[in-house]
Parts: structure tokens; C-alpha cells; sequence
């Protein structure tokens, strides 16, 4: 509860502060984007920062899965519930903004979360690779319904992106070898330096994938150890953001059908494709889709086409964190502290664990 109000009073400050400055459209103020896509960047790595690598490797058919079939999945089911109440059909696309997991609320919330280790490597790496999947899908699918585009301006404008990431993966990884090389606090600071510069090269050119894949092998230590606040202070301020988009109106009805249905495909994809795992894990990751920075980036990228896009967005990102806040309590998911996982039966044969808070690999042991 104290997490959801605390997002309910962001949104506030926001909504207040752009009424006191008469921004009636905060999406074209000097800096807005820059400013949501250097939020998502931090999200990203974030996320991938603090994955365990050993319990990725584990479970690396299901996050293909997940991060591809899963999102084409997904946003197709929403767009079925969508289809019955929109009133223009090109607002379908819609339907791909809040189809990804918000790495950024991820990461703010996984310390929070009764999820055992595996789960949170599971939803966070689904949470840092599915974003990628949802930009490409988007600059596929808005040239086929309207006269405009997102962020890139067109396939072949995520393709080069693509490629810089590539570059941006590459450069990174050539530096680490030597930075790892170089003991001491100097070389420590050093590395904490290349990582904010990489995110902000990552948002200037919005190069999503690439800051997401450094994440998971440039990890400075003195960084790691700030990273958990990094996150909050990201996602408080990507909440004040969604806020300033609020003055200029909102379509509660809308949103409201688009969250509930965004919420409920992820239930229903997530339970399909972790029907491998525990009970335990796949209840929780079945309510673990939440929505932030990524679907305030697309919303504010697909404006020029889509005039209403954030007006129906942004209400649509309260219901699915209102939900997975709602749904997580009453299963106790979240919310509760750093205690033990509950215990879970894992089938016939096999017996019961407990997974203690402390578990996780520690971010950059899990290689």
C-alpha cells in the first residue's frame, strides 16, 4: 500500500506542477523525452545489473520465449479487449505500449517482493529484453495504421539503432576487460564514470538494447552497492513525469479497459509459459506485469500519430499498478518486507523449499 500511494502522491506533484506552469503539453517541452528516455536507460541496466547470470543461463528457453513470442502474445490480446471499446481502430497499437514489464518498477519494487531468486532473475530479465521487442513491433505496426511514426522515424531507423547497440555492447566490453584490470578506487570511479556516460550516449540515440546487454557484464562495485536508490529515485521522478501528462486530460475509460486487459494477458501468457516452474513463481510472475517510463516513452513517441495516445496511456499505467498492487497483497506477493519466500509445493517426489531473501547471487557473482 505505502508503494502504491507513494506512486498515487507522485502523480499528484506532477499533475499539480504542471498546472503552476501552464504546460498543457509537457510532451514538447526542450528536454521531456530526453529526460523519460535517460529514466528508461537507467531501468534497463538496473535490471540486468542486478541479475543473476547462473539463473538466467537456467532459464534461457523461457526468456526467449517471453521476451519474443511472449510480447507478440500479449500485446494481440489486448488489442482484442481494446477492439471492443476504442472508437478508432488505428488505437490498437496501443495495445503494444503497456505489453512489456516497466524495468525501471522492477527494479524499484524486486527488494520488496516475496518472488523466491529464480523468480526475480525470470521477470527481471523478461523486464530489461522485452522493451527492445516492443520498440521494434512498434515501428512495424504504426506505418501500417497511420501517418506517422515513433521514436527511430522507421524500420530501417531501429535497425541502424540495432546496430549502434552492437557497437555500444562492444566498445563496453573492451573497456571492462581493462577496467577489471585496474585495482583500486581510481579504477572503481572510473567505471561508475563510462556507466553514466553509456546512459546517457544510450538516451541521446535511444539505444535500448545496448545499455540493457552492458548491464549484465559492466558492473562496477561501488555502483552496485548505490544502484537500489539509483532506482527508486528514477522511477519516483518517471511517476512525476506521468503526472505532468496528465494535464492535458485524461480518457479514464479507456485506460481503465486497457490496463485491466494489459494486466490480464500477462496472467494468461505468463502462466502458459512458466508452467514449468513452481506453483509458488508462477503465480507470482503471473501478476507480475507492471507499467512506468517504458510506456510513458512510447506513448510520448507515438503523439504525433496518435494525438490521444497519452491521455489514454497514462490512466492505463495507474490500473495496472493499482492492480498489481491489489492482486500481489491478497496472495501476498509484495509489499511485506524482505522476509522468506511462503513455501510452495513443487510437485510429486520433490520437496518443499524456502527461499530466504538472502539467497540472490549478488549482482556481478552470477557469472
Amino acid at each position: 500500500m505505502r508503494q502504491l500511494a507513494l506512486l498515487l502522491g507522485l502523480l499528484a506533484a506532477g499533475w499539480v506542477t504542471g498546472l503552476a506552469t501552464g504546460a498543457d503539453s509537457p510532451g514538447g517541452l526542450d528536454g521531456f523525452l530526453f529526460t523519460t528516455m535517460l529514466l528508461l536507460a537507467v531501468g534497463l541496466y538496473g535490471a540486468t545489473c542486478d541479475i543473476s547470470l547462473r539463473e538466467a543461463r537456467d532459464h534461457l528457453g523461457l526468456l526467449l520465449l517471453a521476451v519474443t513470442v511472449g510480447v507478440v502474445a500479449k500485446a494481440a490480446l489486448i488489442a482484442l479487449a481494446l477492439w471492443a471499446v476504442v472508437s478508432d481502430p488505428a488505437y490498437l497499437v496501443l495495445a503494444i505500449t503497456v505489453a512489456q514489464v516497466d524495468p525501471l518498477s522492477v527494479a524499484a519494487l524486486r527488494d520488496s517482493s516475496r518472488m523466491s531468486p529464480r523468480a526475480k532473475t525470470i521477470l527481471s530479465v523478461w523486464a530489461s529484453f522485452d522493451d527492445p521487442v516492443t520498440v521494434l513491433l512498434t515501428a512495424f505496426t504504426v506505418p501500417l495504421v497511420a501517418d506517422g511514426a515513433g521514436i527511430g522515424g522507421s524500420a530501417g531507423g531501429y535497425a541502424a539503432q540495432l546496430g549502434w547497440s552492437a557497437v555500444l555492447v562492444g566498445g563496453a566490453g573492451a573497456v571492462w576487460f581493462f577496467v577489471r584490470r585496474w585495482r583500486g578506487r581510481l579504477a572503481d570511479a572510473a567505471g561508475v564514470v563510462l556507466v553514466a556516460g553509456m546512459l546517457v550516449l544510450a538516451a541521446s540515440y535511444t539505444l535500448m538494447l545496448g545499455i540493457a546487454v552492458v548491464g549484465l557484464f559492466f558492473r562496477p562495485e561501488a555502483l552496485g552497492r548505490r544502484l537500489p536508490q539509483v532506482t527508486r529515485f528514477a522511477y519516483g521522478f518517471a511517476a512525476i513525469l506521468l503526472g505532468l501528462l496528465l494535464v492535458g486530460g485524461v480518457s479514464v475509460g479507456y485506460g481503465v479497459v486497457l490496463g485491466a486487459a494489459a494486466f490480464a494477458a500477462h496472467a494468461a501468457v505468463a502462466s502458459v509459459l512458466t508452467r514449468r516452474l513452481s506453483r509458488g513463481d508462477r503465480v507470482l510472475l503471473a501478476l507480475g506485469q507492471q507499467n512506468g517510463v517504458t510506456a510513458i516513452v512510447l506513448a510520448l513517441s507515438l503523439e504525433p500519430a496518435f494525438p490521444r495516445a497519452p491521455a489514454i496511456v497514462a490512466p492505463a499505467i495507474v490500473t495496472v499498478n493499482l492492480l498489481h498492487w491489489l492482486a500481489n497483497s491478497t496472495v501476498g506477493g509484495a509489499g511485506k518486507g524482505n522476509g522468506p519466500v511462503p513455501r510452495w509445493k513443487r510437485g510429486p517426489g520433490r520437496r518443499s523449499r524456502t527461499a530466504t531473501a538472502g539467497s540472490a547471487a549478488p549482482a556481478g557473482r552470477g557469472r
